[in-house]
């Protein structure tokens, strides 16, 4: 199925940004996102208040997306929305308000996994981005995901590594906060690496077999290291902070490109995608941009506001599934947790 003009009208509410996208045949016309400040008070997502913010923001986020994309509702082909993985009760809000919309305008309602938007992300029409070839592998990293995945077409995958305990962006955060910095810390321990040795201070890597990984003990050893240190002297941290935040970041890229590598030799498949917010990180983005040259990859990196979670990468899977006629019907129900 396609039409001329295929408007695709994306809605993300997984967690605690309420965002909205219009897509035109593949481009971007128009990506909003409204961000809830609200939790960084609490050090972390409050659930039951993301969801009650959600309400509040998602009937003037699509107004505002359909404003710049400068076109009315009924212009729309399509609606996508995020069915999950995330907290139940944001995702309840975007998903009601989907079906009721569709419902409202008669048209297809798709469910999107927000997974896979994270992954397929790599496929809005961009300039001065390059689009994946099939196969490729994908490393999809944030704050409650860590997989490697084996794409060999938009909608056949497999998930062949993942974390098993902690996320990668669990572990930036909660360093963070042993730290004693604000939340989110992922950011704020990338841009202070920045000015640190990577290699002042060694941190164990958790041995796991094959692709999998693990950041809970390598979290407890930073703060073990980090109690132990400020017990000798209560300024080390303060005196230190930026060759900790180095050794942090160094160490937490080195588990992910080890993982990274193997993969890319099980496999034979040299094009590398990464996705999800922590693919921000510019370390990481570094540490792939080595390994071009290091093992000839050819490494695909999507635009900075396609990374974090954001409704283009949830428009663009609605719009390929669009093209595939595969809807959802009013039965659909969110999910907190999916796998593909």
């Amino acid at each position: 199925m396609k039409e001329t003009d295929t408007y695709i009208l994306g809605i993300e509410s997984s967690c605690d940004d309420t965002a909205a996208a219009i897509l035109h045949n593949g481009k971007i016309l128009s990506n909003v996102v409204a961000n809830q400040a609200i939790h960084y008070r609490y050090g972390g997502v409050v659930p039951e208040l993301a969801s009650r913010a959600h309400q509040q923001n998602i009937v003037p986020v699509v107004h505002q997306a359909l404003a710049q994309a400068n076109i009315d509702k009924k212009q729309l082909s399509a609606i996508a929305f995020t069915s999950g993985p995330g907290l139940m009760g944001s995702l309840l809000v975007g998903t009601s308000f989907s079906k009721s919309l569709a419902i409202g305008l008669d048209i297809p309602l798709i469910d999107v996994d927000h997974m896979q938007a994270h992954i397929l992300a790599h496929f809005i029409d961009e300039e001065g981005f390059d689009k994946p070839d099939f196969p490729f592998l994908a490393m999809t990293i944030s704050g409650g995901h860590t997989q490697i995945v084996r794409v060999d077409d938009y909608f056949k995958m497999e998930v062949i590594g993942q974390t098993i305990d902690d996320a990668v962006g669990e572990a930036f955060d909660k360093s963070g906060k042993i730290l004693g910095l604000h939340y989110p810390a992922g950011p704020v321990i990338d841009k202070l690496a920045k000015q640190g040795n990577p290699k002042a201070f060694s941190f164990t890597k958790p041995r796991v077999d094959g692709l999998d990984f693990s950041f809970s003990g390598l979290k407890t050893g930073i703060l073990y290291f980090i109690q132990k240190q400020v017990k000798d002297n209560p300024n080390f941290i303060e005196e230190n902070l930026t060759d900790i935040c180095a050794s942090i970041q160094h160490t937490i890229i080195n588990i992910l490109m080890d993982k990274l590598v193997k993969a890319s030799k099980q496999t034979g498949i040299k094009q590398i995608a990464i996705g999800g917010g922590v693919s921000a990180n510019s370390g990481i983005r570094q540490a792939l941009k080595d390994a071009e040259s290091q093992y000839g990859w050819k490494p695909f990196v999507p635009k900075f506001e396609y990374t974090t979670d954001n409704a283009g990468m949830i428009a663009i899977v609605g719009y390929l599934k669009y093209l595939e006629g595969n809807f959802a019907d009013d039965r659909v129900v969110a999910k907190a947790r999916t796998s593909f």
